[in-house]
C-alpha cells in the first residue's frame, strides 16, 4: 500500500507545472519520504531481502455520480473476507469517506489464473432480508455504483474507447447495469449486445485482470519486478465456467437465484512504463491539458488587463493628484481641494460593526495561509493522488495549527477600530466561522447516518475532530489574541476628525451595491474554469491532480482580487465615500456569491444526481465552500485596499 510518484505537478504529471514552466519534466525520479517501491519475485525463484510474491488487492468505498451517498464494500453483499484486519485510513480519507478494506481476490505474482472461483451468493425471494439485499444491488446497478479495487496503491482501471477514437482510463468499473422497459440499455449495458433483456438487471460477476510489471534493472539477476499498472474488463455470465448468457436479475424472477463471482489474471511484462511514472497512463487519458491552458491564458489576459488599469491610476492620475496637493501653498488653495485628499480626516474612521470585521479578517488570514501552504505541498507532489486523503488531513491540520495567525490579525485589527471588549473578540475568533463549519457539517453527517452511507464520520472520529478544535486551535486562537492586544495599535498616516464628514450624494456605480457586485466578476472570471475541474473532483469523482494549474491560479485570484478592489476604492475615494473597510471585503468576498450562482448551474446541467439526501448534502457542503471562499476572498480584498489607502495618504501633505 505504499508508491512513489515522480516529480511533476500539472498536466500530464504532478510536478510539470512547477511554478511557471509548463512542459518540464524532469527526468531522473525520487521517492517522497515514506512513500517506497515495492518488490515482486516468483514464489519458486530467488528471493531477496523485501521480495514478495503475494499480491494483495484491496476494495475501496463504491460512489456513483448520481448519488452524493457512497457506501461500503460490504453493503451490496458482494463475497468478502470478514476476518483480516482492514488498512488504517487517515482523517483526509475518513472525511471523504474512503472506506479501504482487503478483498477475497489473491494473487501470486506471475502465476496466472483462469475463471478463478471467489464465492456464491444465494437469495431467495420469498425471504424479505434476501429480497432486501437483492433491491439493494439493484438500486446500485440503476444508480451506476463503481467499484474501486486497489493494487500495489495503484487502482485497477478500466480501459476502453471513447468519442473521437481515444482511450479513457476509468479508476473505477461499475457494478453492473439496467435495461429498461422498453429495451434501452442504460450506462455500461451498450458494450454488451447480449444486454437486450426488458426491465433487467445485469451484474458484473466476473472480471479479467491483467498485471503489468517490468523489470527493476536490466542487468538485475534476482529477478526483482515491480508493478506498473493493473486493467480490468468487467463480464457478465450466468454460470461460474465464465462463458455463455450473461448474469440478468430481472424485476419479475420469483425463487432462489445465485450469483457465482468469478476473476481471471495474467501477468504481462511492459519495459516502456517506468515505476515512477505508471500513474501517466490514468491520468494522460483525461483530455484536460489544452483548456487547463486555455484557463491560465484566460486568466492573464483579465490580469493583464486589471494591472494596467491600476498602473495607468497609480502613475498618471494618483502622482498627478500628490504632486497637485502637495504644490498647494496658499488656504485659498486648501481650500479648494476636492477628490480623494478630501476625505484625510476621515479615512481611518473606525467602521460599523468592526467587531464582525475583525473576526472574519483573522478567519480569512487563517483559510489564506493554509490554502497557501496545503497547495505549495501539493505542487511538490507530497499530496498527490498516490498519497490518499494527504490533501485533506493537511488542510485540517494546518487549520487548527493556524489558529494563532486569526487571534493575532482579529485582536490587532479589532484594537485598531478602537474596540474594547477583547474578551469577545477572541471567543468570536475562536468559535464563529468555525462552529459555522461545524455545524452544517454535523448536519450533513447525520443526513449520511441516516442513510447508512461509508462517508458518514464515526463517533469517535468526530471527537477527534472536537478535541483538536478546542484543545489545540482555540488555545492557539488566544495565544495570538494576547500578542495582538498586548501591541499598538497600527499607526495610521493622517488623524481622524471629530466629527464625522457628510458623504455627498453618489451616482449610481459608486454607490456600495453596485460597486460590490461588479468587484466579484472579474476574480471569478480567473477562476471559473479551474472551478469546473475540482467541482467534477468532488462531485464526478474524477482525479484532480493539476496543483501547478490550481497554484498558478491561487496566485492570479490574489493579484485579481487585490487589483479590482484596489481600483473600486480608488474611484469610490474620489467620490468622497470614505467607507472603505466593509466595501472592500464585501467587494472581493462576493466572488463567493458568483461561485454559489455557478454550483447552482453546475448541479442543474452537469450533475444527474437524484433523491433529495443527495440534493440536500450538495448543497450544504457547497454551503461550506461558499462561506470559506468568502472569507479568502474578503480577506485579500481588504488588505489590499489597506495597504493602498495607507500608502496614498502617507505621501501627500496634510495641515
Amino acid at each position: 500500500m505504499i508508491t512513489a510518484v515522480r516529480p511533476s505537478c500539472g498536466a500530464p504529471s504532478f510536478f510539470t507545472l512547477l511554478f511557471l514552466t509548463g512542459s518540464l519534466r524532469v527526468a531522473s525520479p525520487f521517492y517522497l519520504p515514506g512513500l517506497a517501491p515495492v518488490s515482486f519475485c516468483e514464489q519458486n525463484g530467488k528471493k531477496p531481502p523485501g521480495c514478495r510474491f503475494e499480491i494483495e488487492m484491496f476494495v475501496n468505498r463504491l460512489d456513483s455520480v448520481e448519488s452524493v451517498l457512497p457506501y461500503e464494500y460490504t453493503a451490496f453483499d458482494f463475497c468478502s473476507v470478514g476476518s483480516e484486519n482492514r488498512p488504517s485510513e487517515n482523517l483526509g480519507q475518513v472525511l471523504f469517506g474512503e472506506r479501504i478494506e482487503p478483498s477475497p481476490y489473491k494473487f501470486t505474482f506471475k502465476e496466472g489464473k483462469q475463471c478463478e472461483p471467489v464465492c456464491t451468493k444465494s437469495y431467495n425471494t420469498n425471504k424479505q432480508e434476501d429480497r432486501a439485499k437483492l433491491d439493494f444491488l439493484k438500486k446500485g446497478m440503476l444508480l451506476n455504483y463503481q467499484h474501486h479495487w486497489i493494487v500495489d496503491n495503484m487502482p485497477v482501471t478500466w480501459c476502453y474507447t471513447v468519442e473521437d477514437g481515444q482511450k479513457y482510463c476509468n479508476p473505477g468499473f461499475p457494478i453492473g447495469c439496467y435495461v429498461t422497459g422498453s429495451g434501452q440499455p442504460k450506462d455500461a449495458c451498450v458494450v454488451d449486445q447480449s444486454f437486450n433483456g426488458q426491465d433487467t438487471y445485469y451484474i458484473f460477476n466476473h472480471v479479467n485482470i491483467t498485471i503489468y510489471y517490468h523489470k527493476v534493472e536490466a542487468q538485475n539477476e534476482d529477478g526483482e519486478m515491480r508493478l506498473v499498472a493493473a486493467k480490468m474488463e468487467p463480464k457478465s455470465f450466468k454460470n461460474g465456467e465464465c462463458s455463455g448468457q450473461p448474469m440478468d436479475l430481472s424485476n419479475k424472477f420469483t425463487g432462489e437465484l445465485k450469483i457465482p463471482y468469478t476473476y481471471s489474471v495474467q501477468f504481462v511484462e511492459n519495459k516502456d512504463i517506468r515505476w515512477a511514472s505508471r500513474w501517466d497512463y490514468i491520468l494522460e487519458s483525461m483530455p484536460h491539458t489544452n483548456i487547463q491552458w486555455f484557463s491560465i491564458m484566460n486568466s492573464l489576459v483579465i490580469v493583464l488587463f486589471l494591472s494596467g488599469m491600476v498602473a495607468m491610476i497609480m502613475l498618471r492620475t494618483l502622482h498627478k493628484d500628490i504632486a497637485r496637493y502637495n504644490q498647494m501653498d496658499s488656504v485659498e488653495d486648501a481650500q479648494e481641494e476636492f477628490g480623494w485628499k478630501l476625505v484625510h480626516g476621515d479615512i481611518f474612521r473606525p467602521p460599523r460593526k468592526g467587531m464582525l470585521l475583525s473576526v472574519f479578517l483573522g478567519s480569512g488570514t487563517q483559510i489564506f495561509i493554509m490554502t497557501f501552504i496545503t497547495l505549495f505541498f501539493a505542487c511538490l507532489g507530497f499530496l498527490s493522488p498516490a498519497n490518499r486523503g494527504a490533501l485533506m488531513t493537511c488542510a485540517v491540520v494546518l487549520w487548527v495549527l493556524l489558529g494563532t495567525p486569526a487571534g493575532y490579525v482579529a485582536a490587532r485589527l479589532y484594537k485598531s477600530f478602537g474596540g474594547e471588549k477583547w474578551k469577545t473578540n477572541v471567543l468570536l475568533t475562536a468559535f464563529l466561522c468555525p462552529g459555522i463549519v461545524f455545524a452544517d457539517f454535523f448536519l450533513m453527517n447525520l443526513i449520511l447516518w441516516g442513510e447508512g452511507s461509508s462517508a458518514a464520520m464515526p463517533f469517535g472520529t468526530l471527537v477527534s475532530i472536537l478535541a483538536l478544535w478546542f484543545c489545540v486551535s482555540v488555545p492557539l486562537t488566544f495565544v495570538g489574541a494576547y500578542f495582538g492586544f498586548k501591541k499598538n495599535g497600527i499607526e495610521h498616516p493622517v488623524r481622524t476628525n471629530q466629527i464625522p464628514r457628510q458623504i455627498p450624494e453618489q451616482s449610481f456605480y459608486t454607490k456600495p451595491l453596485p460597486g460590490i457586485v461588479m468587484g466579484g466578476i472579474l476574480p471569478f472570471g480567473c477562476i471559473f474554469i479551474q472551478l469546473f475541474f475540482i467541482l467534477n473532483s468532488i462531485w464526478s469523482h474524477q482525479m484532480y491532480y493539476m496543483f501547478g494549474f490550481l497554484f498558478l491560479v491561487f496566485i492570479i485570484l490574489v493579484i485579481t482580487c487585490s487589483e479590482a478592489t484596489i481600483l473600486l476604492c480608488y474611484f469610490h475615494l474620489c467620490a468622497e465615500d470614505y467607507h472603505w473597510q466593509w466595501r472592500s471585503f464585501l467587494t472581493s468576498g462576493f466572488t463567493a456569491a458568483y461561485f454559489l450562482v455557478y454550483a447552482i448551474h453546475y448541479f442543474f446541467s452537469k450533475l444527474q444526481i437524484t433523491g433529495l439526501a443527495s440534493t440536500i448534502l450538495y448543497f450544504g457542503y457547497t454551503m461550506i465552500m461558499a462561506l470559506i471562499f468568502f472569507l479568502f476572498t474578503g480577506t485579500i480584498g481588504f488588505f489590499a485596499c489597506f495597504w493602498f489607502v495607507t500608502k496614498i495618504y502617507s505621501v501627500v501633505k496634510v495641515d
